[in-house]
């Protein structure tokens, strides 16, 4: 029996979510006193004091399936890609490689039969691509950014956390810091948008006990209260939109998650189960990256989703015995500090919202299942962005830029990995040697 279709939905605006939302519902607001006391703190917080990783450098020339590896091997969250220019011994970071260009790159591998000459014609980075593998290598630099999810954005050592939010706020995953004048090295390493959100975490910490992400940040008690209103409260903009979330059934293949992921500009897709509708798990960019990247079976692009996220969940039970299904679900009435807590936990981007009532998240629209809405890192930060009175805050701007220059065909694909792999240079995608990224 055929599978479900996939459900391949968007982001909304916030205007969209409060035209939704019941007109009843008042949106809880920051305290005006305490607000100017967060500002103080975040406007004095730097950038240098959050860098969370050194940067992981590789050469634009080394082969795609190498960078593979070393993602992996290095449980790098990225890699800067370097070129060299006309001086000698002169080189600077073009761009960056991560899972989401990994997975760019597969369903390219797995689709590229279904291009026609004038989808090439007016894709001159995909014909190179095509070039390259045809000739036996493919370089990483070709393939940096392929996603359109990792524009290379850095800042000075000293710009604020208010700076970092106006970059994250528009849907950024991450920063290079610069180094000072006068430093041998140009970059002191990089934040991700979850950094900043455990920075905030901190910012709100109560006194429970608990050791804080960041130990040297002191806790606004005020913040905590914020933080502390349910999600239902807070002009969040796809709390409320089932039809906002990117989903599909746990029978809808591997192929079909990663074409979603890379064509929809999303980091991951929610899983339904297909009798209820109701929310089994997530898949993500990095899992698909961990799973599909070492394996040396041509069948896992077509292994139905279900059986991806058994295999996620596997090894936890293997290691310690406690079989650790991965949670990443929250209700229109938890916190945002829980919510927030969450995302980290789980090392995600997005969590998404369950109804308390199966059925009751969308009065307007029949659905079956209890899946109501999605929430990400860069929704939160927007939210604290306007607090900071950030003009101009777009959550959706990357994404809509992304769907706009998909790096996919929007054509019907059924190829697998091993079309573009025999053509490169080492004549598959490779196991890693190193250990698996978390």
């Amino acid at each position: 029996m055929a599978s479900p279709p996939s459900k391949r939905m968007s982001v909304s605006s916030l205007h969209s979510q409060r035209s939704a939302s019941p007109a009843s519902i008042r949106f809880a607001s920051a305290p005006n006193a305490e607000t100017e006391e967060w500002l103080q703190v975040w406007e004095s917080t730097t950038a240098q004091s959050l860098i969370g990783c050194p940067v992981v450098a590789v050469e634009g020339e080394i082969a795609v399936e190498e960078a593979c590896d070393l993602l992996l091997s290095k449980g790098a969250s990225c890699l800067a890609v370097t070129s060299t220019d006309n001086a000698p011994g002169a080189a600077h970071y073009s761009g960056l490689f991560d899972f989401a260009d990994v997975n760019a790159f597969l369903t390219f591998a797995a689709t590229q039969h279904t291009y026609t000459p004038e989808h090439l014609q007016g894709n001159p980075r995909v014909a190179q691509i095509l070039e390259a593998a045809k000739a036996g290598h493919v370089p990483v630099r070709l393939v940096s950014n392929l996603s359109d999810k990792n524009p290379f954005v850095e800042l000075p050592h000293d710009a604020s956390v208010i700076a970092l939010l106006g970059v994250f706020s528009s849907g950024l995953h991450r920063v290079f810091v610069k180094s000072p004048a006068g430093s041998s090295e140009s970059h002191l390493g990089m934040i991700s948008d979850r950094r900043l959100l455990a920075y905030f975490s901190t910012f709100a910490r109560s006194s429970n006990g608990a050791a804080p992400p960041l130990p040297s940040i002191q806790p606004s008690s005020s913040f905590f209260r914020y933080v502390s209103n349910p999600l239902s409260s807070l002009p969040l903009p796809s709390l409320h939109l089932h039809s906002d979330v990117v989903a599909a059934h746990s029978g809808n293949n591997v192929l079909d998650a990663m074409r979603m992921m890379s064509d929809l500009g999303v980091s991951s897709v929610a899983v339904l189960e297909e009798e209820s509708g109701n929310l089994l798990s997530a898949v993500s960019i990095t899992d698909i990256g961990q799973t599909v990247v070492p394996s040396q079976s041509n069948q896992i692009l077509t292994m139905p989703i279900k059986q991806l996220v058994s295999q996620i969940k596997m090894p936890h039970g293997w290691t310690d015995g406690a079989d650790r299904f991965p949670v990443y679900s929250v209700f229109p009435s938890s916190t945002l500090a829980y919510t927030i807590q969450k995302l980290l936990t789980t090392n995600s981007h997005r969590v998404f919202v369950i109804s308390e009532t199966p059925g009751s998240a969308s009065p307007s629209t029949v659905v079956r299942g209890n899946l109501s809405g999605v929430v990400s890192i860069v929704d939160i930060l927007s939210l604290f962005a306007r607090i900071a009175n950030i003009p101009d805050v777009d959550p959706g701007r990357m994404q809509r830029h992304r769907r706009a220059s998909s790096a996919s065909s929007q054509g019907s694909a059924s190829g697998n990995l091993a079309n573009l792999a025999r053509s490169t240079s080492s004549g598959s995608i490779r196991r890693a040697s190193g250990p698996r990224v978390a």
